[in-house]
């Protein structure tokens, strides 16, 4: 059974960086793209970065874009966030994704077949 297994949150200071991985394993699933949601209580779950497993375009939110840096590790197949200048609006939890995505439609969290556990991100101002 594929495994999606977030890794790298915590506690942070506003400006502080963190680093999230993504590891996927178990059996060979159909995926051309992962991705990194996040959600807080009662809100939607949203998007925060994507990147194609193949080529290695990457998608970012317009809130993350220039802070967040989203890249992969082919032979770990790992996928990471990297998180600069963290603001407390960043508090959330943080969700790896993966699946078959149309590449206009990374943003959208239904496109995704798999998702990982969630890990908690906290920012403090």
């Amino acid at each position: 059974q594929a495994q999606l297994v977030e890794s790298g949150g915590g506690l942070a200071q506003a400006g502080d960086s963190l680093r999230l991985s993504c590891a996927a394993s178990g059996r060979t699933f159909s995926a051309n793209a992962m991705g990194w949601f996040r959600q807080t209580p009662g809100k939607e779950r949203r998007f925060v970065a994507a990147i194609t497993l193949s080529g290695g375009s990457t998608y970012y939110s317009e809130s993350v874009k220039g802070r967040f840096t989203i890249s992969k590790d082919h032979a770990k197949n790992t996928v990471y966030l990297q998180m600069n200048t963290l603001k407390p609006e960043d508090t959330a939890v943080y969700y790896c994704a993966a699946g078959l995505v149309p590449t206009t439609q990374v943003p959208v969290p239904g496109n995704y077949a798999y998702w990982g556990q969630g890990t908690q991100v906290t920012v403090s101002s």
